[in-house]
């Protein structure tokens, strides 16, 4: 009996084996397609003197060698990069949460101040970036002269390495309506009747969000801020068009710029892959600092992950 049964149930296993896997396959050849091929090739690259135009040729670790050691704008990059993913993505998580809790506070004209604070988002990034420069502009720009005029200090902004990041900051929050909409969808799900039986036990404004609202929306808390590390990660359009502008570069296509104005402090490790990669055709050490950048996100959403019981209830 036990002889006739078991080669049916392997042929049944067998058959929902297969059966699964065609459900899987549009997943698997996307997967296989659109990461794990390009990050085998990007590591094979690494290893690899290739500029586009010849056969690779094997040169070891001398890629790795040349963008840790002997590439001058490499630290600079990195330092930068992290700099924008520590206070940019705190900033704008925060005041994303902020303007989310205020709307949902506002009895009237809720849909105005949404439809405000959500417009900047939509905008363009290159416009938006080269509006704010011209608004941020030392000598000519609106921002300058207001403050000026009541007697506070000018910034250089992006034109002063030390507030050229600032700049970006400022305009990275401006936009931060996307995140708006999702915490006003978090805030509004969260059940009334825990806000009602902690206002009969006393607790105040900040008590019901420490131990009510937060612990409710701590999912979202962290998708925000997962999303945001990999976002800031793959920096690129405003700091480029920051500087350009900024310098007085853009516009004048027959220029060569180097990334990073002023003085490297708009310099980030995306802009380096396209320099590398597009304008000096290096593309082993291009892939070297792409690789850098993966191992960079894997490693702040591992530790986000792996510390989400801060973010989270403790019946999470």
């Amino acid at each position: 009996m036990s002889a006739t049964v078991h080669p049916l149930l392997r042929a049944k296993r067998r058959k929902a084996a297969l059966r699964n896997l065609a459900f899987l396959s549009p997943w698997i050849i996307g997967f296989s397609v659109f990461f794990v091929y390009p990050l085998v090739s990007t590591v094979y690259f690494s290893f690899m003197h290739y500029t586009g135009f010849n056969d690779p040729t094997w040169t070891g670790g001398k890629n790795w060698s040349y963008v840790f050691t002997e590439y001058p704008l490499f630290w600079p990059a990195l330092r930068n990069t992290l700099w924008l993913v520590v206070v940019m993505v705190t900033l704008r998580v925060v005041f994303g949460l902020g303007i989310g809790l205020l709307i949902t506070k506002i009895k009237t004209g809720a849909g105005l101040f949404r439809t405000a604070f959500y417009l900047p988002y939509l905008a363009p990034p290159v416009a938006a970036t080269m509006a704010f420069v011209f608004l941020l502009n030392p000598g000519t720009g609106p921002v300058n002269h207001i403050l000026g005029g009541i007697g506070i200090p000018t910034p250089g902004w992006f034109t002063d390495p030390n507030w050229s990041k600032p700049a970006l900051t400022i305009l990275a929050v401006w936009g931060i309506g996307d995140l708006m909409v999702i915490f006003m969808a978090a805030l509004l799900d969260v059940p009334k009747e825990q806000y009602e039986a902690a206002e009969l036990d006393g607790a105040g404004s900040w008590t019901r969000f420490r131990y009510v609202t937060l612990p409710n929306i701590s999912p979202i808390v962290m998708f925000a801020v997962v999303t945001g590390v990999i976002q800031t990660m793959q920096y690129y359009t405003q700091p480029l068009v920051a500087g350009k502008v900024a310098s007085g570069i853009i516009g004048n296509s027959g220029q060569q710029f180097e990334p990073g104005y002023p003085d490297k402090s708009t310099l980030t490790l995306p802009q380096l892959v396209y320099n590398l990669g597009f304008q000096r055709f290096d593309y082993g050490s291009a892939c070297v600092i792409a690789l850098v950048l993966f191992a960079l996100a894997m490693a702040f959403t591992t530790l986000l992950m792996r510390r989400r019981s801060g973010f989270l209830s403790a019946e999470d």
